[in-house]
């Protein structure tokens, strides 16, 4: 498979290594015209293939990995599959969605109340207003003034138009994985364990899809995974349940001095900090790489953002959906459809793809922590994500029928009810991942290590 190829080379991976996995089901399941099945199961094969080499070195079984094709969909659909009492909870917000323009498309964000109201101020007009003051603006310059307003938003842009950008060609620079040692220190091994990710404490300070889907997969390898929130933090309640399991909740409030040091006595016990705030924020309050680091040496952090840690965007709001829509994918189906508005690829893949690929360098750095020494950071973006899948080519796939999935479903009671949610995907020497917990109310568990 060339995309697994591609994904386990970019953390250094043999070729040989790949011996090891199995692929079934059919190539492509859903519906597009780019490889989103390939894309999807070689994110899920590469992450498990990782974790089953570690636990190998911590005398677990021989790393033989299984991964179905149709499961790994199944997975990286996880929020459409959501039931919370036999309900799906809503996960768009108001003004969420696409915007025919002057000349074009543009795609606002309001999921969160500071998101909504940054639209309206860009906009200066009442909600009822928003779809007809678009028909009239230009979509980059809504783009641009949403943004400015502290909202997210992207004007549509065709592939050509996209790789144009400073922005793509930042991107261009960059691996798909960018795993680099910060500081010389001695090596940690870990012992033997029952699980994977036995005894490895993860700290996830992100909101959304990607970063919590990449703490709930180490969850699912058996990490010990704290997210950390805040009460002032604004969150998605159906996301909160579909990428909280396994973990538990806490809230801190890292704008005081108490909530940073309570994340600093957090940071000296965990062995990997996820992290999804745009890039440099966490440095303006003494949190940045280095300084987690020096707390704890021998630290592995992976940075998760939008369009890149480089370039002029590398600042810039964005989601699965944004991003999308900003470089090219949207369009290009659209075209491809015949279809006069926007279409969206068949899942929240570079969400999806990015938090496997935050795991998959996550547990590489913990690998080469034990077997070299060294704090390690990793950087991946959705961008980049997206990117990748692009290279990957198009299929006539835009007629592929859906498949039924409900076999890849289970039932779980949770502090929100009986909760219906996809399984993780790929097994281990024949043994499944699991959570060994529901998701927690945010802020429920206390800011520690159990």
């Amino acid at each position: 498979m060339n995309a697994l190829q591609q994904v386990w080379g970019a953390i250094g991976g043999r070729p040989a290594d790949l011996t090891s996995v199995t692929v079934t089901s059919p190539d492509e399941i859903l519906p597009s015209i780019f490889k989103v099945t390939e894309a999807a199961t070689a994110a899920v094969a590469a992450s498990t293939l990782a974790a089953a080499r570690l636990w190998h070195t911590r005398s677990g079984p021989a790393p033989e990995v299984v991964v179905d094709g149709r499961a790994a969909v199944t997975a990286f659909r996880s929020e459409r599959h959501l039931r919370v009492d036999g309900v799906a909870p809503p996960v768009w917000g108001p003004l969420s969605g696409d915007y025919p323009t002057a000349d074009g498309w543009v795609r606002l964000h309001g999921n969160y109340p500071a998101h909504y109201r940054a639209v309206l101020r860009a906009l200066a007009v009442p909600e009822s207003a928003v779809a007809r003051t678009l028909r009239t603006a230009s979509a980059v310059a809504v783009e641009e003034a949403v943004l400015a307003a502290g909202g997210a938003a992207a004007a549509q842009r065709s592939r050509s138009e996209w790789l144009a950008t400073p922005q793509a060609r930042a991107l261009a620079k960059v691996p798909l994985v960018e795993l680099t040692s910060r500081y010389d220190t001695p090596r940690r091994p870990l012992g033997p364990a029952q699980r994977p990710l036995s005894g490895v404490r993860v700290l996830d300070l992100t909101r959304v899809i990607a970063g919590p889907v990449a703490g709930r997969t180490l969850a699912a390898h058996g990490a010990d995974v704290l997210r950390v929130g805040a009460d002032h933090l604004e969150l998605v309640d159906a996301l909160v349940v579909d990428t909280g399991f396994g973990k538990r909740f806490c809230h801190l409030d890292l704008r005081t001095p108490a909530g940073r040091d309570s994340l600093r006595a957090l940071i000296r016990q965990a062995d990997v900090l996820l992290q999804a705030f745009r890039p440099g924020a966490l440095a303006q309050l003494g949190l940045g790489v280095a300084d987690c680091a020096a707390l704890n040496p021998g630290l592995v952090t992976v940075s998760i953002s939008a369009y890149g840690q480089a370039g002029p965007w590398s600042g810039r709001r964005g989601f699965d959906s944004l991003v999308q829509v900003a470089t090219g994918f949207t369009h290009e189906t659209a075209t491809a459809a015949e279809s006069a508005v926007p279409v969206p690829l068949p899942a929240q893949l570079l969400d999806h793809a990015t938090g496997h690929l935050a795991a998959l360098a996550a547990i590489e750095g913990l690998r080469r922590r034990a077997q070299h020494g060294d704090s390690w950071h990793a950087e991946v973006s959705l961008a980049r994500t997206g990117a990748w899948l692009d290279g990957l080519g198009r299929i006539d796939g835009l007629g592929l029928p859906e498949v039924e999935v409900t076999d890849l479903l289970t039932e779980t009671d949770t502090p929100f009810g009986r909760v219906r949610h996809a399984r993780p995907a790929g097994t281990i020497a024949g043994q499944s991942p699991y959570w060994a917990t529901p998701p927690h109310r945010p802020g429920a568990d206390p800011a520690s290590f159990g």
